[in-house]
């Protein structure tokens, strides 16, 4: 019972954002299930209200979820500037920051993320923490070589890292960059996300990690019966 609650909220979400997007939009498409309801939902608008819109996607998924479906498939290239983006996160705190990349594609969504003018948020009410930190680890990603060095300076700052291994493949997950993903547990909840994601993407050989601030402008949190929106101040 559990679970279906959850994707009845996440369906709920998704519907909901999906209601932003208006005819000629170009938009970044993020990664993850609660999204993967935000296409499907879109999809269906694209078709019923014959819709024409430009996506850009931020992962392999988020490609293969787009191919054939009416949405016309774009890069930054051509549009550097998105009019918004529609996302998911494994937390989001009263402030509105994030931590993302449980899908192992927060390069590419802290791109595509940035390149909008707006930023919307779909998740369940399961997502949401007082502070970051309280269940998630923070996801890094980092460049193979640099693996090994990396994991020492995560520990140094106080931090329990861990290579992500893949699911029925023997050794690490890969992302869609070629790169491995350190998995890092702070112990308590991040007091200050801005300073320690700042400070993790000094470390050398860090190409991003999963902490998002100052970067939501919208979040729809799903419940069963109802979705809350929530705005950046």
């Amino acid at each position: 019972m559990g679970n279906e609650i959850k994707e009845i909220a996440k369906k709920n979400a998704a519907r909901e954002a999906v209601k932003l997007i208006r005819d000629g939009a170009v938009i970044g498409i993020g990664s993850g299930s609660t999204v993967e309801y935000a296409v499907k939902f879109l999809i269906e608008r694209v078709k019923n209200e014959d819709l024409e819109v430009y996506a850009v996607p931020s992962s392999t998924q988020a490609y293969f979820l787009l191919v054939g479906s009416g949405i016309r498939i774009v890069t930054l290239d051509e549009y550097p500037e998105l009019d918004l983006a529609i996302d998911g996160a494994d937390e989001i705190s009263d402030d509105l920051d994030m931590i993302k990349g449980g899908g192992a594609a927060l390069t590419r969504e802290k791109i595509v993320d940035a390149a909008a003018k707006k930023l919307i948020i779909v998740v369940d009410f399961t997502k949401r923490v007082k502070r970051l930190g309280e269940r998630a680890p923070v996801p890094v990603e980092v460049l193979p070589f640099a693996c090994g060095f990396v994991m020492k300076k995560l520990t140094e700052m106080g931090g329990k890292a861990a290579l992500r291994l893949a699911q029925r493949k023997v050794g690490p997950i890969i992302t869609d960059n070629g790169n491995f993903i350190i998995d890092v547990r702070f112990g308590t909840p991040i007091d200050d996300p801005k300073e320690l994601e700042t400070k993790i993407n000094m470390i050398p050989g860090v190409v991003e990690n999963g902490i998002f601030t100052n970067m939501a402008d919208i979040v729809y949190v799903g419940y069963k019966d109802h979705v809350d929106i929530l705005r950046k101040d």
